[in-house]
């Protein structure tokens, strides 16, 4: 079975690691500390550790507010949803807006086959000159 890649958010007390390099909220590095110096620097400033890179020795983690880690988890949905998935065959045209009827209807033939095959159709109108 597959391991799922966790999602972005907080991770809160449950560290695996013994040694972690630690990134604070504006982004610069404190350096690699040991997690119960990650999790008393936490407490101090009320902030949440979460996990950036796991495949790196150490591990980083980066100190952020709640309010980061929305705007963060925005982004990644925003880029997700942006990406077109796997599988899904995206199809473009361009029109001109002095087109030829008989072009049009040709396009839009075309346009209705791909649409009956669930392709994605993105299909972009130019100004002519």
């Amino acid at each position: 079975q597959a391991k799922r890649k966790p999602a972005f958010g907080s991770v809160g007390r449950r560290i695996p690691y013994r040694i972690l390099h630690v990134i604070n909220q504006d982004g610069e590095s404190l350096g690699n500390m040991h997690r119960a110096e990650a999790l008393r620097l936490m407490d101090e400033h009320g902030l949440k550790l979460v996990l950036l890179r796991e495949n790196v020795e150490p591990p980083v983690y980066r100190l952020m507010t709640g309010q980061q880690i929305h705007e963060e988890q925005l982004k990644r949905a925003e880029k997700k949803k942006a990406s077109p998935k796997p599988g899904v065959v995206q199809k473009e045209l361009t029109f001109s807006s002095a087109i030829a009827k008989n072009d049009l209807e040709t396009k839009i033939k075309q346009i209705t086959v791909w649409i009956e095959k669930k392709h994605h159709v993105k299909i972009t109108i130019r100004q002519a000159k």
